[in-house]
């Protein structure tokens, strides 16, 4: 059996000190190339789903619809555990990803959202300059992004403000003033299976291309449970809720991966959950309120 310590997935000193320098940090060939073959499967169906159901007319919140061109197009799940596809809980249960968690949140990290967003063959519509969350700044809240497709310069690579996420950042006056070439902005190309951590306030966004080929980043968003106790927007049952996902996740990481040890996952003893005997039980636990962001005009990538 392979061994897996805490020490073969954490951050290096450098790469945390990058996170908290720049407001991202990149991480090449993250996720092992077979669970990213089981990630773009998976979000093939999730797609396919929101586009044949009745998604759209029931207003169903788990599906995020932009009007573009006259029609109305997917661009983002949410909830995606809930969605019958084990990958996303592998990938959650990876010390690929619970070593990013634990760097930058410590032990006791909560996985607070998870989301597919994708940009469809053809769809150029631009991301406008946002932060995802606007916080105190106490502690870091960030969001791991899992790359599942090619996202290059001159096609939607992303764009980033590194710097940007200490302070509040007037949105409206950033565009007005500097359209996408915004001082010091750089662009991120990434690959499948690379990951960029982000702050939840950095500057980040990308600009309307042409269209291309079909782009597919899961989201991950942590935070540490010590943070949300003291600020919230959430209480201290929510976050027992949504921690007894990570038993979950290791338990499908473990199914995949047999003969390795799955990360070991020791929050402090006040956070620890009790984990019920029904998984599905605990595979969409609903968010009421979130951490607002700072957007202009940038109605399609608020927050769900």
């Amino acid at each position: 059996m392979i061994q897996t310590t805490t020490a073969d997935a954490l951050l290096t000193d450098e790469q945390v000190a990058a996170f908290d320098r720049d407001g991202y940090v990149v991480l090449r060939d993250r996720v092992p190339a077979d669970l990213v073959e089981r990630l773009r499967a998976a979000s093939g169906r999730w797609i396919a789903d929101g586009r044949s159901g009745t998604a759209l007319a029931d207003g169903d919140p788990d599906y995020n619809f932009a009007r573009r061109g006259g029609h109305d197009v997917l661009f983002r799940v949410n909830y995606l555990h809930s969605k019958g596809e084990e990958a996303s809980l592998e990938l959650l249960g990876s010390p690929a990803i619970l070593g990013i968690a634990e760097s930058l949140a410590g032990p006791s990290f909560v996985p607070t959202y998870e989301s597919l967003v994708f940009k469809a063959a053809g769809d150029g519509a631009p991301i406008e300059w946002h932060q995802d969350a606007v916080h105190p700044r106490t502690r870091r809240i960030f969001n791991v992004d899992v790359y599942l497709d090619d996202s290059r310069i001159g096609n939607g690579a992303l764009r980033v403000a590194p710097g940007s996420q200490r302070r509040p950042v007037d949105i409206c006056a950033l565009r007005d003033e500097y359209g996408w070439d915004a001082p010091g902005v750089v662009q991120v190309e990434m690959s499948p299976g690379d990951v960029l951590v982000h702050d939840v306030m950095i500057v980040h966004g990308s600009e309307p291309t042409s269209g291309g080929d079909l782009r597919r980043t899961i989201y991950y968003e942590f935070r540490a449970a010590e943070q949300i106790m003291a600020e919230g927007p959430w209480d201290a049952e929510w976050i027992d809720r949504r921690l007894r996902l990570l038993p979950v996740a290791l338990r499908a990481w473990q199914r995949a991966h047999p003969d390795e040890q799955p990360y070991p996952w020791r929050p402090d003893a006040r956070f620890a959950p009790v984990v019920g005997p029904d998984d599905a039980e605990e595979l969409r636990i609903a968010h009421g309120v979130h951490s607002p962001g700072s957007y202009c005009s940038a109605g399609d990538v608020r927050p769900a």
